[in-house]
C-alpha cells in the first residue's frame, strides 16, 4: 500500500487540461505581476467569503504579518493567541514587535479555550489572533462579542479554513481581518507559497496593498516602509481554477473524516471531534490515544503516511522556551504528546480509508 498524507498529483491530473491552457495563457500575456489574474482571484475569493476586500501576497505568514502591522501593532502591544498551531501564527506577532500571549486549547477542538483568552486580558492587549485549527471554526460570535467589548482588534489564521463557515458566514469574515495560506497541501492549495488577506475596511485594504508592494502607493514613490509580498501571478491562475472546487474539495474531506470516525469508534481513540457551532473541513483529521507512537509505526509500516500536528507547542519551542519558561498549558501538551494525522484528501477513496482503519485496529 502507498498511500500519502495529500495526493497533489491525483488532483493536478483530474484539472490538468484547465491548468495547462490557463498557465500558458497567462506566460503568454507576460503580465507577471500583480496581473489580470491576481485582480480576478482577489474578487472572486472575496466574493466567495463574503467580504468586502481581498489582496493577495507571498504566503500565509505574511497574510498575518500585513494584518498587524495594518493594525498597527507594534512594540509595547500584546496579542493572545494559541500555542496549538503552525510557528508562522506567533511568528506574525513577534515580527512586529508585539508579544504573544499563549492561552491555552479546548481538548475537543483544540482551537484556543474562550474563557482563558477573557482571562488572559490586560492593558497591554491589543488583538487576538484565533486560529481555526484543522479547519474547525473558533465560536466567532462568542469572540466577536469578547473583543468588542474590550476594544480588541480580532485577526483571524484561516491558514487551515478556507470554505469553513458558521451559519453560511465564512471564517476570515468575522475579524477586522483574515489570513489564509495556499500552501500546497492546504484545502485551497497553489504550487507554491500564497496567501490572502481579508477586510472590510476599505481604507485597511488600501494600507494592504501599499504595505505588499514596497510601501509605495504611486510606482517608484515610498510613502512608508513596505515589503516584498506579492500574490504571484500564475499562482493566482491555479487558485482561480481550483475555487470554483472547493466546496467539492471540502465536502470530500468530510466524506473521509465521518468514514473515520464512524471506523474507529469503539476503539478507545479520540477521533476528531465537531462542534455545533460551525461546519468543520478537515485539513487534517486528528485523532488522541496513548499509544500514538505505536500506531503510527504500524500505519508507517503498511505504507501508509501519517504526521504529528504539532509534536511541541509553540511555548516549548527553542526560539520562545525561555520567555515562557514558567508557562504550563497542559491541554496543549498533553495534546502533543499524544495527537497523530490520517491521510485526508478529496480523491481518497473509502476502500483506502478502510484499509488505514483496519491497520490501526490491528495495531490496538
Amino acid at each position: 500500500m502507498n498511500i500519502p498524507m495529500v495526493d497533489l498529483k491525483r488532483q493536478y491530473e483530474i484539472l490538468k487540461q484547465e491548468i495547462d491552457d490557463a498557465v500558458l495563457q497567462a506566460l503568454s500575456a507576460t503580465q507577471f505581476i500583480l496581473g489580470p489574474n491576481v485582480q480576478a482571484f482577489e474578487q472572486e475569493a472575496a466574493d466567495y467569503l463574503g467580504v468586502s476586500h481581498a489582496v493577495g501576497c507571498a504566503s500565509g505568514t505574511d497574510a498575518l504579518h500585513l494584518a498587524l502591522a495594518a493594525a498597527g501593532i507594534g512594540e509595547g502591544d500584546e496579542v493572545i493567541t494559541t500555542p496549538f498551531t503552525f510557528i508562522a501564527t506567533a511568528e506574525a506577532i513577534s515580527y512586529v514587535g508585539a508579544t504573544p500571549v499563549f492561552v491555552d486549547i479546548d481538548p475537543k477542538t483544540f482551537n484556543i479555550d474562550l474563557n482563558q483568552v477573557e482571562q488572559a486580558i490586560t492593558s497591554k492587549t491589543r488583538a487576538v489572533i484565533p486560529v481555526h485549527l484543522f479547519g474547525q471554526p473558533v465560536d466567532m460570535n462568542a469572540l466577536v462579542k469578547l473583543c468588542d467589548d474590550k476594544g480588541l482588534t480580532i485577526v483571524e489564521d484561516c491558514a487551515q479554513s478556507f470554505g469553513a463557515h458558521i451559519d453560511g458566514k465564512m471564517t476570515g469574515s468575522f475579524g477586522a481581518f483574515g489570513a489564509f495560506s495556499f500552501f500546497p497541501s492546504k484545502n485551497l492549495g497553489c504550487y507554491g507559497d500564497g496567501g490572502l488577506i481579508t477586510t472590510n475596511d476599505e481604507q485597511r485594504a488600501n494600507e494592504l496593498k501599499v504595505l505588499r508592494n514596497h510601501g509605495s502607493r504611486e510606482r517608484y514613490h515610498h510613502n512608508i516602509i513596505g515589503y516584498n509580498s506579492r500574490l504571484d501571478e500564475l499562482q493566482a491562475v491555479i487558485l482561480r481554477i481550483k475555487l470554483k472546487h472547493i466546496d467539492d474539495y471540502n465536502q470530500n474531506r468530510r466524506r473521509v473524516a465521518h468514514r473515520y470516525s464512524n471506523n474507529l469508534a469503539d476503539t478507545g481513540i479520540q477521533t476528531a471531534y465537531e462542534d455545533t457551532i460551525g461546519l468543520h473541513i478537515y485539513h487534517q483529521y486528528t485523532l488522541l490515544h496513548e499509544k500514538r507512537d505505536d500506531i503510527m509505526k504500524a500505519v508507517q509500516d503498511a505504507g501508509i503516511a501519517c504526521a504529528v500536528y504539532y509534536p511541541i507547542p509553540l511555548h516549548k519551542q527553542d526560539v520562545y522556551m525561555e520567555a515562557y519558561k514558567g508557562l504550563h498549558l497542559p491541554v496543549s501538551e498533553s495534546v502533543a504528546q499524544n495527537c497523530f494525522s490520517l491521510p485526508v484528501y478529496p480523491e481518497l477513496p473509502d476502500a483506502h480509508v478502510d484499509a488505514i482503519t483496519e491497520v490501526i485496529k490491528g495495531a490496538l
